[in-house]
This record gives structure tokens, C-alpha cells and sequence, in this order.
């Protein structure tokens, strides 16, 4: 029982790390988007791929099914034969950027997932997203990384463990996401 107790425990004091005003700012981007017809672009590296994966899901499907106004959002890490064209013939650090330059409009919002903050094709797409006039928003861990530095709003969980921030993350998915189907 020690393990299971102390992980409990940890990713518990993980949760509680989460900054809920950050969250709340968040959740009115995601408002925004939806209300203006505006995409969300999400991306992640691995289990954070997987986090995004997730997220996505549920706006297009668990919050926009059967409902007039619905949500308009891509995880760019989920086209896996352009992922793996750009990581063979350009370099990977490449991909999401150049997606974002082929579907992306000023005014989008462009969400990544990093637990270290430096993951550099994340930092390439924020960085383009910045400056071709779309909302950033970051979800780190750590120190935040240059992914922190650079997102307009980040939400960093700064623990070290990849695990708990991780876990964390998946939370403040799911905050973004059942704020729209669990709240009138």
C-alpha cells in the first residue's frame, strides 16, 4: 500500500499545484474560440500527444455532439503520415508549424502540451503562432521551458515528476472540456 498511497498523494499535491484563475482564463479562450467559429489547435509530444489526443475528442464529441454551437478543433500530432513525411524529409522540429501555416487564421488558438516546456517542435509552432496573430496557451511542468516563456497564458504544474505533471495535465483537460458540458 505505501506505493499507491504515496502516488495518490503526490498526484494529488500535483492537482493542487494547478493555478485555477489560469484555468478559468482558459476555459473563456476555449469560450471565445467556440462562440467565433474559431479553431483550437492542440499538440503534444507522446503521453502528451496522447493528453491532446484525448482533449480533442472530447470538444468535437462529448461537448459539440447534438448541440448547435460546436467546437472546431484538430490535435496536429493525430495526422501521423504528415508527422512522420515532415520528420523523414525536412526535420521533425518542422511539422507542427508548417501545419499550422496550412490551416491556422489569425485569431486561432494554438494549445501544446509539454511536461519539460522544451519540446522544439511545440516552442516552433507557439512561436509562429505568437507571431501570426493567434492566442498561445501552454500546459508545462518543471521551470516551464521555452514553451512557458513563450505561450501568451501558461499553466505550469512545477513539480519534477513527468508522471504527476502529466497527471495534472489530463485534470486541467478535463476542466477545459466539462466547463462546457457540465455548466449551462
Amino acid at each position: 500500500m505505501a506505493f499507491v498511497e504515496t502516488y495518490r498523494q503526490q498526484a494529488l499535491d500535483a492537482i493542487n499545484a494547478i493555478d485555477l484563475a489560469l484555468v478559468e482564463q482558459a476555459i473563456e479562450w476555449f469560450r471565445e474560440a467556440r462562440a467565433e467559429g474559431r479553431m483550437i489547435f492542440v499538440a503534444g509530444n507522446g503521453g502528451s500527444a496522447a493528453t491532446a489526443s484525448h482533449l480533442v475528442c472530447d470538444l468535437v464529441k462529448d461537448v459539440s455532439y447534438q448541440k448547435d454551437l460546436r467546437f472546431r478543433a484538430m490535435a496536429l500530432q493525430d495526422a501521423i503520415p504528415t508527422a512522420t513525411a515532415y520528420s523523414n524529409d525536412v526535420d521533425f522540429t518542422e511539422g507542427i508549424v508548417e501545419t499550422l501555416r496550412n490551416f491556422a487564421r489569425p485569431g486561432d488558438l494554438y494549445m501544446a502540451l509539454s511536461g519539460s516546456g522544451n519540446s522544439m517542435n511545440l516552442v516552433k509552432g507557439i512561436e509562429w503562432a505568437n507571431q501570426f496573430g493567434m492566442k498561445t496557451l501552454a500546459l508545462t511542468g518543471r521551470d516551464g521551458g521555452k514553451l512557458g516563456a513563450a505561450a501568451q497564458l501558461n499553466i505550469q504544474v512545477s513539480i519534477p515528476h513527468m508522471g504527476r505533471i502529466q497527471d495534472a495535465h489530463h485534470v486541467v483537460c478535463h476542466m477545459l472540456s466539462y466547463a462546457f458540458s457540465e455548466t449551462p
